[in-house]
C-alpha cells in the first residue's frame, strides 16, 4: 500500500483531511503522514498547526506528524522551489529523511498553484496528486496556468460543501472531479477540536444574551486594505452589531494581526455601552460556533462567515465587501471568488430588516444564479484557463449585469475581453480588432517617445 502525504497550513485544513480521513475518502495506505507548515512571515515566533490549541484532536489520524519548515530551512515554504536540476537530488534526500523507501507515494495538498504545495508535487514527480480545498477561494478558477505534465497528476478536487448547489471551478480545465467531504463527517471533527481547545477569554457560563461574534481577517497584511482602513471596518461591525440590539459581543482577531488592532473596536464598544471580549487565543471560529452558539456573526468576507450559515445554522451578516470589491487588484486576485460569492450571497449588516429575514439559499437558488455568477466572474479572470465558459459567462451577463452584480464585474475588463457590459455593442468588434490594437501600440509609442 502507498505512503500518503498530507500537506497542511492551517488547523481548518488539517480539520478537512481528518474528516476525509474519517469518512474513507482516501484509500488504504501503509503510512500516513501529516506534513505542516507554517506560512507565517515570522515563522520563527509564530505557532504552527502542530502547536494551535485542540490539534491534539487531530494527530490520532495520522502515523507521523513532520514539519517542512525545518527540512528546508531557512527558506520560506511560501517562497523556496527547487531547481529543476536539484529535482532528483531533493527526493533521494526527503525519501531517505522520512523512511519512504522505494515507497509509492501519494500526495494530498492544498494550493497547487503555487509553493509549497507545488514544490512537494515536484520533488515527487511519479506521485498521484489528490487536491483539498481550504475555504472558499477553492471555488474560483486555477490562479495560473499549470504545467499540464502537474496537472494532469491531479485526479480530485475534495471540499467542504459550504454553498450547497455550488461546484468549484479549481482545476476542472484538467478534468479533476469534484468531491465533496461529509459535512457529517467534518462537524465531528469540529466536534472533538472545540472539546480539546481551551478558550479562557471565551468562558462556558451563560452570558445574559447570545453575544454577536465579529470576524476579523488581518486584510491589511494581504494589501487589501491599510491598517487604519481594516480597525474602521472593525468600528463598523461593532457599530452595526449594537444597531441591530446585541450588547453582548466577542471579536475573534487573525492570529497573525497584532496586539493592537482591536483597539479601536473596543474604544468603540464601551462608547456604545456594549461588552466587546477579544479572543486572543488562536482557535477556530468554528471553535466559538460550539461554545457561544452566537446570536449574530459579522465578518468581511471570511469562510467563517459560511461555515456559521450553512454549517450550524447561525444567523451573519457581511459589512466592507462593496469597498474591498472597489479596490481589489489585479483583477484575477483570488480572493475576488470569495468576496463574490459572500457579496452575493449574505446579506449586508446595515441592512436589519435583510439581516433578521436572511435565510440560506436552496441547492436550487444556487444553481439558479450563484452559480452562473460564480461561471462569470470565474471567466473573467481566467479567460485562456477556462475558455470553453465563454458562453455561459456572455450569457449570465447580457442577463443579469445590473446595478447590483455590476460591482463583481469591472467595464475595462469586460471590454477588453469583449463581453457584455463592457463598451457599447455596436462597438463591441474593437477589443478583437487586429487594427485597433496596432493603433493603440502605435499611439503608445508615440506618446512615450515625446515624454
Amino acid at each position: 500500500m502507498p505512503t500518503q502525504i498530507f500537506l497542511a497550513s492551517t488547523l481548518y485544513g488539517a480539520a478537512t483531511l481528518a474528516a476525509g480521513i474519517d469518512a474513507g475518502a482516501f484509500p488504504p495506505a501503509g503510512r500516513r503522514i501529516l506534513l505542516t507548515s507554517n506560512h507565517a512571515v515570522t515563522a520563527e515566533v509564530t505557532p504552527g498547526v502542530a502547536d494551535m490549541p485542540g490539534f491534539a484532536a487531530l494527530r490520532t489520524r495520522f502515523d507521523e506528524v513532520l514539519d517542512w519548515n525545518r527540512v528546508i530551512e531557512p527558506q520560506h515554504p511560501s517562497t523556496w522551489a527547487p531547481r529543476a536540476e536539484d529535482v532528483p537530488i531533493w527526493e533521494r534526500q526527503l525519501r531517505s529523511l522520512w523512511g519512504l523507501g522505494e515507497d509509492r507515494v501519494e500526495l494530498v495538498v492544498e494550493s497547487l498553484q503555487v509553493p509549497p504545495a507545488q514544490t512537494l508535487c515536484r520533488l515527487f514527480p511519479g506521485a498521484a496528486v489528490d487536491v483539498y480545498a481550504d475555504g472558499l477561494m477553492s471555488y474560483g478558477p486555477t490562479r495560473f496556468r499549470l504545467d499540464p505534465q502537474l496537472g494532469m497528476r491531479v485526479r480530485r478536487v475534495l471540499h467542504v460543501d459550504l454553498v450547497p448547489g455550488l461546484k468549484p471551478l479549481l482545476l476542472t480545465e484538467f478534468g479533476a472531479r469534484e468531491e465533496l467531504v461529509p459535512t457529517e463527517s467534518f462537524l465531528k471533527v469540529l466536534a472533538e477540536l472545540a472539546e480539546a481547545t481551551e478558550t479562557p477569554e471565551a468562558p462556558e457560563a451563560p452570558r445574559a444574551e447570545p453575544p454577536a461574534l465579529l470576524l476579523g481577517q488581518y486584510l491589511s497584511a494581504l494589501d487589501l486594505m491599510t491598517l487604519a482602513e481594516e480597525e474602521e471596518l472593525h468600528v463598523s461591525m461593532v457599530r452595526g452589531a449594537h444597531a441591530l440590539g446585541h450588547r453582548e459581543l466577542v471579536f475573534k482577531p487573525h492570529p497573525g494581526a497584532p496586539a493592537a488592532y482591536s483597539r479601536r473596536a473596543e474604544e468603540e464598544a464601551e462608547r456604545l455601552g456594549a461588552r466587546l471580549t477579544v479572543i486572543a487565543a488562536p482557535v477556530l471560529a468554528e471553535t466559538l460556533y460550539q461554545r457561544l452558539r452566537p446570536a449574530l456573526v459579522v465578518g468581511c468576507f471570511s469562510t467563517g462567515l459560511l461555515t456559521a450559515a450553512t454549517l450550524y445554522g447561525l444567523p451573519v451578516a457581511r459589512t466592507g465587501t462593496d469597498a474591498v470589491l472597489a479596490r481589489l487588484t489585479p483583477y484575477p486576485n483570488s480572493n475576488r471568488v470569495p468576496l463574490a460569492l459572500v457579496d452575493a450571497l449574505l446579506p449586508d449588516l446595515a441592512d436589519a430588516e435583510a439581516v433578521r429575514a436572511w435565510t440560506p439559499p436552496t441547492p436550487e437558488q444556487v444553481r439558479a444564479e450563484p452559480a452562473a455568477l460564480l461561471t462569470a466572474v470565474g471567466f473573467t479572470m481566467q479567460p485562456q484557463i477556462l475558455a470553453a465558459r465563454r458562453p455561459a459567462a456572455e450569457a449570465y451577463l447580457a442577463q443579469h449585469l445590473d446595478a447590483r452584480t455590476r460591482r463583481y464585474f469591472t467595464r475595462r475588463r469586460l471590454t477588453s475581453l469583449g463581453l457584455p457590459g463592457g463598451i457599447p455593442a455596436q462597438l463591441s468588434f474593437l477589443p478583437r480588432s487586429r487594427a485597433v490594437r496596432r493603433a493603440v501600440r502605435r499611439l503608445g509609442r508615440v506618446r512615450r517617445a515625446l515624454s
